[in-house]
């Protein structure tokens, strides 16, 4: 079996521990159970929508650099929504958008500076989700770790896209300044 299946299987069984044994509610899950389903439903929507616009940051980012320097296709990103599957593609999603921002960065000027390639943000928010699983106070304080490192992500990709845009071009990003830093 490939990597990629056995590691899914694995976030599978981890996601659905909880529904076969509600005593074991652990982790962040445990507080998203205590809001009650209708509290439940608005997170998970909101989060949702905020994972599609991160999508479309992601999705931008690589149709603005060069082809030569794609590592990954800018519709690929949007294999965020097959869960329990992107737990594991989001490390490959990351590791493409990262190297792709990477190589352009060697030829084009608008991303001279550039310091990070989104690598460390980005590997942080995808391990930090899963370990977010665990039972307790690790998984709980992991969950808001991955969430940081999610929107430092965000707020790299969106920069380089705000770098890379077409003079003239318009590229609102969520919480980040529109002027390149």
């Amino acid at each position: 079996m490939s990597f990629k299946l056995c590691a899914t299987l694995l976030v599978a069984a981890a996601l659905l521990y909880p529904f076969a044994d509600p005593q074991a509610r652990s982790g962040v899950l445990a507080s998203v159970w205590q809001t009650g389903w209708l509290s439940v439903s608005a997170v998970v929507l909101a989060f949702l929508a905020a994972v599609g616009l991160y999508c479309r940051s992601l999705q931008r980012c690589l149709e603005r650099v060069g082809p030569a320097a794609r590592a990954a296709q800018p519709a690929s990103v949007w294999l965020m929504f097959l869960l329990p599957y992107n737990f594991v593609e989001d490390f490959y999603i990351v590791a493409n958008v990262s190297r792709s921002i990477r190589a352009e960065a060697a030829t084009n000027a608008r991303l001279t500076g550039l310091t990070g390639f989104g690598f460390v943000s980005g590997f942080g928010w995808c391990a930090a989700q899963i370990v977010s699983l665990l039972p307790n106070f690790v998984g709980e304080l992991a969950g808001g770790v991955a969430l940081l490192c999610w929107v430092a992500h965000w707020r790299l990709v969106a920069k380089v896209n705000r770098l890379l845009a077409a003079p003239g071009e318009s590229v609102a990003a969520p919480g980040a300044s529109r002027s390149p830093q």
